[in-house]
């Protein structure tokens, strides 16, 4: 029997190397070489179509029709999407093992199953295992076809003689070609049966879900153009300790990204959260110092946000500590703050929380970040139902963030009275219930917060 001749591929790029080396020749990635099995010519041609072809003509002569989107039946879900799903649309969901992403799809193919025909492919999971699954859910089985099969051509078949309208596939890790020699979840079979599930949903006009596993730094498994192929990238986030799960939009062609969904994870499945600020603000019986709350945008969506601090004398070298916060900018704040505001903090451990988990990923949470220090540090709680936010310069002034009237008018809605905000974030109109602070510079801010004690 000859030998298996074996190459090496990249997992960024897709390219190969006859031998292992620490930089990939193709995208310059360092450690992205893993070893594969040589296959016999190419599948190269196998791309060429994934969007369908035509003859050469004008943008202005093209009419895009306007497809209506199906609504899985779960809010937050649909959010994420856009509005639901797109027929020949190709979304792909990634996150970390056991956080509940077979769960949600079972449960919106279940739904969905009352309007339209759907098909769950399980590679992972025994027929049993779905259904045991589905009983404990509560969900109606009744008209949810369910195929356990990892073999690609297999799989291809079915979908010609069943033409559902959905299909979710779990996981794109465990299908195999035959066409390929290599094992299922290598490089070139992620992304050949990737390719060839997706051209089958153009084709076709179903609307397909793929299941992706996560590598340990929480990126998607496999090669980056899986990621390039498919229309939209979902991560399903949360810590298994905690009852909250979000799921995130990070591309998305026919909607926003940077979308959030809001879950909690009960015994009857994922719940979706109508009032996400709630989960992420403590409550707190009396006034406690360092505590901040901020309203961050996520998406087209306005959240409040409590940001924490604890500063403490430093024994030894001073640590800057942050969870869901840019550890570099608490840095940069620090020395804003000591060189505009006269606020020392170079012999003091600061460290900084955002609650709940959340990821604080726009700099309009500056202004509350600092406001939260100076309260740990001096030892003085801020004035109660008191909201902030705003970008803090190098030059000490306090820049406006985007989608300020939405973000005063959710702070209103939940109960809050006071928020200090950019001058140029202050509304023309009077939000009743609020009263509006605006201010230019931090020790401007300072000085207000003073007034309001």
């Amino acid at each position: 029997m000859a030998k298996t001749k074996s190459v090496y591929s990249c997992t960024e790029c897709g390219a190969t190397s006859p031998k292992w080396a620490g930089q990939c020749p193709g995208c310059s990635g360092w450690n992205t070489l893993v070893e594969t099995v040589a296959e016999q010519g190419t599948g190269a041609h196998r791309f060429a179509s994934l969007a369908g072809t035509a003859q050469v003509q004008t943008l202005a002569d093209i009419r895009p029709r306007d497809e209506p989107r199906l609504a899985t039946g779960l809010e937050e879900f649909d959010r994420v999407l856009g509005g639901g799903l797109v027929p020949g649309g190709v979304v792909l969901i990634g996150g970390d093992p056991g956080i509940g992403k077979s769960t949600l799809l079972l449960q919106a193919l279940a739904q969905l199953a009352s309007r339209v025909s759907t098909l769950y492919i399980t590679g992972e999971e025994s027929g049993e295992q779905v259904a045991l699954r589905a009983q404990r859910l509560a969900l109606d089985p009744s008209g949810l076809q369910l195929l356990a099969e990892i073999n690609l051509e297999k799989i291809g078949a079915v979908l010609s003689d069943t033409r559902p309208r959905v299909v979710v596939v779990d996981s794109i890790q465990t299908v195999y070609s035959e066409q390929l020699t290599s094992a299922p979840g290598s490089v070139a079979q992620v992304r050949e049966c990737a390719a060839q599930l997706t051209r089958a949903a153009k084709q076709a006009g179903h609307s397909l879900i793929l299941v992706g596993h996560v590598t340990k730094e929480g990126t998607l498994a496999g090669p980056r153009v899986l990621e390039h192929i498919v229309d939209t990238v979902l991560y399903f986030e949360g810590e298994t300790s905690s009852s909250f799960r979000l799921i995130r939009a990070f591309k998305n062609r026919y909607g926003a990204v940077n979308e959030l969904g809001v879950f909690a994870m009960t015994e009857r499945g994922l719940r979706g959260v109508s009032n996400p600020s709630a989960m992420f603000l403590s409550h707190h019986g009396q006034p406690v110092s360092g505590s901040c709350v901020m309203v961050t945008q996520e998406g087209t969506r306005p959240l409040l946000v409590e940001i924490q601090a604890l500063v403490d004398s430093a024994h030894g070298n001073p640590r800057r500590l942050t969870v869901g916060l840019d550890a570099a900018r608490l840095a940069m704040l620090l020395a804003v703050l000591h060189r505009h505001a006269g606020v020392v903090c170079a012999d003091q451990d600061v460290f900084v929380n955002a609650v709940g988990g959340v990821k604080i990923g726009e700099p309009a949470g500056d202004l509350a970040v600092l406001l939260a220090i100076v309260s740990s540090l001096k030892n003085r709680p801020l004035p109660q139902k008191l909201v902030a936010f705003g970008e803090v310069g190098l030059a000490g002034e306090i820049r406006p963030a985007p989608r300020g009237q939405e973000r005063l008018r959710e702070a209103a809605k939940l109960g809050f009275t006071h928020a200090l905000i950019p001058k140029a974030n202050a509304p023309k109109q009077k939000i009743e219930g609020l009263t509006i602070i605006p201010v230019e510079r931090i020790e401007e801010a300072f000085a207000k917060l003073r007034e309001l004690e």
